[in-house]
């Protein structure tokens, strides 16, 4: 019996689309974080009568076929690549990207990633680093008797040393964009790597023409919403009893007609 394939593949996606609520939820409080969703799309169909097409040899067009869906299929899981809220930190080294950007680091292969999240330290040399300890670039090393850090909203990184009264420039940092951000590959740990969906990392300051600025003493929060995320959750679980529900009911069915068989 189609029916119960069919409603197999249903809570198969719900049960994907519970772990992608599961895991927006589990990062609620994840600097950073974008939200997923998961997208769907309907099975082949089965044609039992075709339409537009004769019926019969002579005879007028069928106007409207019979097709029977097969089910569904998890098409993606998508990366909401919206603002999330900023929260004041008063660190000189937490770091905001407010509108489009993604600080670039290299990772310890030498490859460089992407990440939103600007809570950033310094390693022994004084070099800016991710809180796991990749440098940031193009790298920037505060002075070791630094008494105060400036970052401006063009990335420009300016420190005061000693008793100076004066700031000197020691750094800029630089923004990457992606035609297609939904594109990334999310590697874990905030960071994401390059892909040929993404398309190749424009490099630029932050407020050039279509990037965004730095904002210091805040970091960017998860963009996750509670209330979506327990309504989702709550249709997610209808769904699936439903599937679930057409799955006892087709099996009744099948029972019968074994009975009446024998």
């Amino acid at each position: 019996m189609r029916a119960l394939a069919i409603a197999a593949t249903g809570m198969d996606a719900q049960q994907t689309n519970l772990e992608v609520i599961a895991n927006n939820i589990a990062n609620i409080n994840t600097t950073g974080y974008k939200r997923s969703r998961a997208e769907f799309t309907d099975l082949l169909y089965q044609t039992e009568r075709a339409g537009g097409v004769a019926n019969r040899a002579n005879q007028a067009i069928v106007p409207e076929g019979a097709n029977i869906g097969l089910g569904v299929q998890t098409s993606a899981v998508r990366k909401l690549h919206i603002q999330g809220e900023l929260t004041q930190t008063n660190n000189d080294l937490d770091m905001a990207i407010v509108g489009r950007g993604w600080f670039t680091v290299q990772a310890p292969d030498g490859s460089t990633l992407y990440s939103r999240a600007g809570a950033f330290n310094k390693d022994a040399n004084g070099a800016l680093v991710t809180v796991d300890g990749y440098t940031i670039l193009p790298q920037i090393t505060i002075p070791t008797d630094t008494t105060d850090i400036q970052v401006g909203q063009d990335g420009t990184v300016s420190v005061r040393i000693g008793t100076d009264t004066t700031y000197t420039q020691v750094g800029q940092l630089q923004l990457a964009n992606f035609a297609n951000e939904a594109g990334l590959k999310p590697l874990g740990d905030n960071l994401f790597g390059e892909t040929d969906a993404s398309g190749a990392a424009v490099i630029a300051a932050p407020q050039s023409t279509g990037f965004g600025y730095v904002k210091q003493g805040y970091l960017e929060t998860s963009n996750v919403d509670p209330v979506k995320e327990i309504t989702d959750l709550i249709s997610a679980q209808r769904a699936y009893e439903m599937n679930s529900k057409v799955i006892t009911t087709a099996d009744e069915m099948a029972t019968i007609v074994s009975k009446n068989m024998k």
